[in-house]
């Protein structure tokens, strides 16, 4: 497609996005924070965060010495929390690898946590102008509809061609490397969308294959189609005055370092869950709304059960549990499932009130 390129470069002048936030500055580190916090999120849900981390982490000396619950806090809501782990990560290897600077080109930046080839090439390419090619989603879905290449893009061989081809229709001066990039992304973003795209708007339609063959909505080729497995979880919200028990999760897995609500293992009574691990004989619990999540590899149903505690329990059985104030769960690294469950305790009316009495478990048989 002669003139790929330039034509998408006029466009990004004309009609391409000028006043995001991140955007007409060099600085790499807000470069890299938004790029971290753009991956699989749009911009409308990531510029209140991005304006939040710059003013409690104005530079990367600042983001590396926080401790990363307060890291987890401010992320708490945007997903993906890997990513959050992954920006403390790579703050703290800039500061100590590589003196506070961040690397010029893509092939070191790449070596951060987090860092993977199209989110380098993008900081290299707006901070330094370095001519490489990047291969988000956006880029993708433009370039399977402007060449007719057929194929998941997630598939090793798919993707290989894509790159081929993304490296190939980079502009020959560097210097408008940055631009194109840039346009690359909006074009994606605004008009070759993944539904509904706004064709006649396109400076590619003229010679689109996908539009000239009527298959736009055929391409990108879709993911393989595969039910998500099902996994099931009891957690307990365990109520005590105006504090709510929570746990640390570990830094991997799912909800890493992120505060969770306990679980309750499959085939234990609630009571006996109780007794083993707060000491408690005698709790008032009841069944909360059921929740369902979906991950990107799995689905997670979950059965929260409310228990009020009468008095303070004898112990705590898991280092990581703590205490927290019901006050201060809105501003607490809570994955988005645990905050929406404890919502639900905000707003429900009191057990009383609700039922007219409160399940006693203690000496008395409960659900299995």
């Amino acid at each position: 497609m002669p003139g790929f390129s330039t034509r998408l470069i006029d466009w990004q002048h004309a009609h391409g996005r000028h006043n995001l936030p991140w955007q007409g500055t060099r600085d790499p580190y807000r470069i890299w924070l938004s790029e971290i916090m753009l991956q699989q999120t749009q911009v409308a849900a990531v510029i209140p965060y991005y304006l939040r981390f710059l003013e409690r982490f104005p530079d990367v000396a600042a983001l590396a010495a926080a401790p990363v619950e307060e890291i987890m806090a401010l992320w708490s809501g945007l997903g993906y929390y890997a990513r959050a782990r992954n920006l403390h990560r790579a703050a703290c290897a800039v500061m100590e690898q590589h003196g506070g600077h961040f690397p010029a080109t893509a092939a070191l930046l790449s070596e951060l946590p987090g860092i993977g080839r199209s989110t380098a090439a993008a900081i290299a390419a707006f901070a330094s102008n370095e001519r490489a090619a990047i291969l988000d989603g956006n880029v993708k879905r433009v370039l399977c509809r402007a060449f007719g290449i057929e194929g998941f893009p997630g598939e090793r061989a798919t993707e290989e061609r894509l790159w081929a081809l993304a490296e190939s229709l980079l502009p020959e001066n560097a210097e408008d490397t940055g631009v194109y990039i840039q346009a690359q992304m909006d074009l994606g973003a605004t008009v070759c969308t993944r539904t509904r795209p706004s064709c006649q708007a396109c400076p590619l339609v003229a010679q689109c294959v996908a539009y000239e063959t009527g298959r736009t909505a055929e391409l990108p080729t879709a993911r393989p189609r595969k039910t998500p497995p099902r996994r099931f979880s009891r957690m307990a919200v365990v109520i005590l005055g105006d504090s709510v028990l929570l746990e640390r999760r570990p830094p991997a897995g799912i909800w890493g370092s992120l505060l969770a609500l306990p679980e309750i293992p499959e085939g234990i009574q609630i009571e006996t869950w109780a007794m083993r691990h707060l000491g408690i004989d005698q709790i008032a619990a009841h069944p909360l709304p059921p929740l369902v999540h979906t991950f990107t590899h799995f689905t997670l149903e979950i059965a929260p059960w409310r228990i009020d505690l009468p008095a303070a329990p004898r112990m705590l059985s898991e280092s990581a549990w703590q205490w927290l104030a019901l006050e201060k769960t809105g501003t607490a690294a809570l994955p988005t499932p645990v905050r929406k469950i404890l919502d639900s305790v905000f707003t429900a009316p009191p057990l009383q009130e609700r039922d007219g009495q409160i399940p006693l478990f203690g000496g008395v048989a409960g659900e299995a």
